[in-house]
């Protein structure tokens, strides 16, 4: 597992939102980062290389919250709370990437609820949700 610690880059008031896929586009030569949207504002996370799919690297906020981030094949990146929902533990980013329905999601590594990577949204239990954030590649 790849853990990165977040550091602020603009100081813009949010909250985690349900917008959680970026396309990774970035310019050969140009060095970019990846950046997730928080109550701090846009963070760096990491860089994109250290993005590979099918699996998560986790990042610890200023707050003390977690994320997983997570790449796909066709480059879109997702950010969602790296809990789970279910066990408390702080493993979300070490899960099983797929996909159902065309809804890609990240399987928890302890007790295998599906979590869609776009929404939060549990694809086991309709009642249970993860917080998602806003992901995006800066130069």
């Amino acid at each position: 597992m790849t853990t990165a610690t977040a550091a602020a880059t603009a100081t813009a008031a949010a909250t985690p939102t349900a917008t959680a896929t970026a396309d990774l586009t970035a310019t050969p030569g140009v060095a970019a980062t990846v950046e997730v949207h928080c109550l701090q504002g846009w963070l760096a996370v990491c860089a994109p290389g250290d993005l590979t799919p099918g699996r998560g690297v986790a990042a610890l906020l200023p707050d003390g919250t977690q994320v997983a981030l997570f790449i796909d094949r066709g480059g879109r990146m997702y950010a969602i709370g790296n809990r789970d929902p279910f066990t408390g533990a702080q493993v979300l980013s070490r899960g099983l990437t797929g996909s159902a329905a065309g809804r890609p999601f990240v399987a928890s590594p302890l007790l295998k609820q599906r979590f869609d990577l776009a929404t939060g949204d549990c694809l086991d239990d309709p009642s249970v949700t993860v917080p998602t954030y806003r992901v995006r590649a800066a130069d």
